[in-house]
């Protein structure tokens, strides 16, 4: 009886597999470089001190016309040396601009507002955002902005995450695992995700949907303002797999910050379309029967979880190829221990308790 249920299970589980990886691998066309539009970096942080000059130095080195690029920095009121460092490194550097945000301004509240800051300022015809501990590739900005074509609102992109031990190299795995879902799910035209770290869109889509003073407040503001854009029904959305679109961010340092970031998208995935919700109830009934195998030990349960396991593993390898970053995994299995508990856990630590803390403030 229970074999069977997990038949159906895996069977469920290997369909959504195979869109994601259809999806995923979904080409689009681009424009050329001479027609790179006139384009806008955000960058909102909050007591960055250790990382920042990190994200500053990779975008210097961006590989775009100077006279077509902006980069905006957002002190979401830093109590640390962050504005400081800020000031330091863009003295010389006139494309740079520091903005910061206001102590009474309670119209908007954590990233969403420090954002919108941003955007008022911003001049370019594409708005691109990263966060404040990642590392873009110097071909990053002018790489997402040639999938521009007329048509298109919103392009986003792969992240992953510094991988020199397990614990790190099971969180880049589980990036890249979650963002091929998301990717997957937006090129076949039902986004449920994103990742604001390497998003971007066009302004006047933003301001189509009336921009982040008009959408609910969200914890998840990029998926927030992704799912407004596609609610037009006028632009496309994609996601593509590009290796030179590719940006590195910082792992969580310990087991409390992991904590703190799962249940901060857990409580953000409960605003996702219907179909979001599909795709999780397979994953959690998928990881959930493999945990209870000491329970159900015959051949046949092991053969379902080597399967689903399997899965897993060709669904991350060809991605990971094609980004250049197949050395991380390695960490295969640690992700597989990881990513069966807290897919688990997670719906019971989010539905009881919605309250999320995230840096220094509890929303």
């Amino acid at each position: 009886m229970f074999e069977i249920i997990f038949l159906i299970v895996i069977v469920g589980y290997l369909f959504q597999t195979v869109i994601f990886i259809i999806g995923a691998n979904k080409s689009f066309s681009k424009i050329s470089y001479d027609n790179l539009p006139n384009a806008t970096i955000i960058v909102a942080a909050r007591n960055e001190e250790e990382n920042i000059l990190r994200t500053l130095d990779s975008l210097a080195k961006l590989e775009y016309p100077k006279e077509k690029l902006e980069v905006i920095l957002v002190d979401d009121q830093s109590t640390d040396g962050t504005g400081k460092i800020i000031d330091d490194f863009i003295k010389d550097k006139p494309n740079f601009k520091k903005v910061t945000t206001d102590n009474d301004d309670i119209k908007l509240i954590g990233k969403m507002r420090a954002l919108a800051y941003g955007i008022k300022q911003a001049k370019g015809e594409i708005i691109l955002t990263t966060d404040a501990d990642c590392e873009v590739k110097p071909s990053w900005a002018k790489t997402i902005c040639s999938y521009y074509k007329d048509d298109v609102a919103l392009v986003t992109g792969y992240t992953t995450q510094v991988a020199n031990n397990w614990f790190g190299g099971m969180q880049a795995l589980d990036f890249i695992y979650l963002l091929t879902a998301g990717a997957g799910t937006v090129n076949i035209g039902l986004p449920i995700s994103c990742i604001g770290n390497n998003m971007s869109y066009r302004k006047s889509a933003y301001d189509e949907v009336g921009g982040y003073e008009s959408l609910p407040f969200s914890v998840t503001e990029d998926f927030t303002l992704m799912n407004a854009i596609y609610n037009l029904k006028k632009y496309k959305i994609i996601f593509p797999l590009d290796k030179e679109a590719l940006v590195t961010s910082l792992p969580c340092k310990n087991i409390k910050s992991l904590f703190r970031q799962k249940k901060r998208w857990g409580v953000g995935g409960l605003g996702v379309p219907f179909r979001g919700f599909v795709i999780m109830f397979w994953g959690f009934l998928a990881n959930l029967l493999v945990l209870l195998t000491p329970l159900f030990f015959t051949s046949n349960w092991l053969y379902l979880v080597a399967f689903k396991i399997s899965m897993d593993f060709f669904l991350l390898y060809p991605i990971h190829k094609k980004l250049g970053i197949e050395k991380n995994l390695k960490y295969f299995f640690h992700h597989q221990i990881y990513y069966l508990i807290y897919v688990v856990v997670l719906p019971f630590i989010v539905l009881p308790n919605k309250k999320v803390v995230w840096k220094g403030r509890t929303y």
